[in-house]
């Protein structure tokens, strides 16, 4: 059906009609951007919270992804974060493909749709204005006719009414009426002729108006709005389309969550945590029946805490027992054992020595491998590029117009020192290695340690040496300090050694046997400065400030802690790492760990 047959009397609802259909492509137009809009809103939420819970570079990432499940956690944000950009990618599609196209689109419609109600209404303005002067035309046909029957009708009565006594006056009266009655009738006739011809002109005028104008521009018009249909059905399949595109990569993107869902192993990650936090020292060995008229027998162990039994059930005589890890509290005894766990956690995130000895043997030992693998990728490194620069420089040799040799030399010197360096470090770190690896207690050592311990027991009883044997036990054992952390143990032969020769204790002997009593004072053996802050959270530790200088009154016995005093009320251990210790010259026994 087209509009210019079956509307062409429907000018001015056509007009409505095309304006509401531009003001709903303007209504589509908000639409879509408004959606495009939210779709970059969302992708940004969504890389925020990907963002926010990133692992945040600090020691601590390198401890997550050791697990599993913290690895595919950390997939599973990557994969968010594509997940995200799909979405980006689709409101720039909305926007270039549909608002931007649209918004062009709009322009031109506004603009064939002026041009096309301009003609029409110039057209009908034409139309208009003949039949007005159609109307003209009428009215003076209408007039002239009229003006020519009252004359007529003059004539005629002038004509029929003869005074014989003015014969001649009548007689000239009767022939102007007749003039004027022909007058009038030639201008009805010229009236009527002109009507003629503009009535049958107009009637051409309103068949070419009504008939092929009006329904040429009308049809147009039509053209323009179906068009406009079109374009908008086909902004609604790009609509979709948009979506159906990155459905393939979204796709993608939960699939990759899905795999990292299923790499979750919780066997591996129960083993990643023997592999963090072993220490590396055996159990605790049986306890023996304790007689009160003999020194107690018992296993050499490495990790024994049971001095609190020895604490409580002191042999008779004048020998006083290790009382580490028992800590001083306002006169009273009390056991204070912290996880490894926490204080290796705290130390690994706050700085340490440069060789690792705040760690347990088997986590330093760990750290050790690591750094020597690091510094032997360095130097691979390193290598490969001497390399490729020798043979850069015997191109050069060879050919002196691709460059000169000698360029090449200050980058080779330095890399030859690079290499130097790293090596250096490396035979550091392995001596290092190789110092954990001699210390680390195995599985064929146990046994026999534990006859060399029960050796030492009874050339301690023969001897009455009950104090100096306890004291080598403890020594024997890796010792636990305050905030749970562990040191290396001692070379086998000299424990050995330090058990069969045992040495009665003294009050200047370095060994862990004094004992925290209420009314004795620890005598001043030097003094120290603290190299970092400590906050001294932990029963028996004291808090210290970075480049504090306080007082020492007990040395660090190898179990990596020393002991410090304030002011007469205030004293604990520090890390022997934290501090740099000053003994006194006359000190007996003053030594060092640090």
């Amino acid at each position: 059906m087209s509009w210019g047959s079956e509307l062409w009397d429907q000018f001015d609802n056509l007009e409505k009609h095309t304006q509401w259909g531009i003001e709903f492509v303007e209504k589509y137009t908000k639409f879509v951007k408004e959606r495009s809009e939210i779709e970059t809103s969302y992708a940004k939420q969504i890389r925020n919270l990907s963002k926010k819970y990133q692992p945040k570079k600090n020691s601590r990432e390198e401890d997550e992804s050791k697990y599993t499940f913290c690895r595919a956690f950390v997939t599973s944000l990557n994969e968010l974060n594509d997940y995200a950009g799909q979405h980006e990618v689709i409101a720039e599609n909305l926007t270039s493909q549909i608002i931007s196209e649209l918004s062009r689109y709009l322009q031109e419609l506004k603009s064939e749709r002026k041009l096309h109600f301009h003609d029409g209404r110039k057209a009908q303005q034409h139309i208009e204005s003949s039949w007005k002067q159609l109307e003209a035309y009428k009215r003076r046909f209408e007039r002239d006719c009229k003006e020519a029957d009252r004359a007529q009708q003059y004539f005629e009565r002038m004509d029929a009414d003869i005074n014989v006594t003015k014969a001649d006056v009548e007689k000239r009266s009767s022939h102007k009426a007749r003039q004027h009655a022909q007058s009038r009738h030639q201008m009805a006739s010229d009236s009527k002729s002109d009507y003629s011809s503009y009535l049958q002109k107009f009637n051409q005028e309103q068949n070419e108006h009504y008939f092929n104008v009006i329904p040429n521009i009308f049809q147009k018009l039509q053209d323009m709005e179906e068009k406009r249909i079109d374009r908008i059905g086909v902004c609604m399949k790009t609509f979709a389309d948009v979506d159906r595109q990155v459905l393939p990569i979204v796709g993608k993107c939960l699939d990759g969550m899905t795999k990292a869902a299923e790499s979750i192993e919780p066997k591996t990650d129960s083993k990643q945590v023997v592999e963090s936090y072993k220490s590396g020292f055996e159990p605790p060995g049986d306890v023996e029946f304790e007689d009160y008229g003999q020194a107690m027998k018992r296993t050499a162990s490495d990790t024994s805490l049971t001095s609190s039994r020895e604490a409580k059930e002191k042999p008779v005589g004048k020998s006083k027992g290790k009382l580490w890890p028992f800590i001083k509290n306002k006169n009273k005894l009390s056991l204070k054992l912290i996880t490894l766990n926490s204080h290796v956690r705290n130390l690994i995130e706050g700085s340490g020595p440069e060789d690792f000895s705040h760690l347990p043997p088997e986590q330093r030992r760990k750290k050790l491998q690591g750094k020597i693998d690091e510094l032997n990728k360095d130097i691979q490194k390193e290598m490969d590029q001497r390399d490729a620069l020798t043979k850069m420089k015997d191109v050069y040799v060879k050919n002196p117009q691709m460059g000169d040799p000698a360029s090449v030399d200050p980058r080779l010197s330095e890399i030859a020192q690079n290499i130097e360096k790293l090596q250096f470090d490396s035979q550091k770190f392995e001596g290092w290695l190789a110092e954990v690896e001699e210390r680390m207690p195995s599985k064929s050592d146990t046994n026999r340690r534990s006859g060399l311990y029960e050796t030492q027991n009874n050339l301690t009883v023969s001897n009455n040496s009950t104090v100096s044997n306890n004291c080598a036990q403890d020594r024997e054992r890796p010792l636990s300090s305050p905030d749970g952390s562990y040191t290396e143990e001692q070379n086998p032969e000299t424990q050995v050694k330090a058990n069969i020769n045992p040495v009665l204790p003294t009050s200047s002997t370095p060994e862990f046997d004094d004992e925290f009593d209420d009314d004795e004072t620890l005598p001043t053996i030097g003094t120290c400065k603290a190299l970092y802050p400590f906050e001294g959270h932990n029963e028996g530790t004291i808090a210290v400030a970075e480049g504090e200088l306080l007082y020492v009154i007990e040395e660090d016995k190898g179990d990596g802690w020393t002991r410090v005093r304030r002011n007469e009320d205030e004293e604990g251990y520090v890390p022997s790492s934290y501090v740099e210790v000053f003994l006194e010259t006359n000190a007996k026994g003053a030594m060092t760990y640090i």
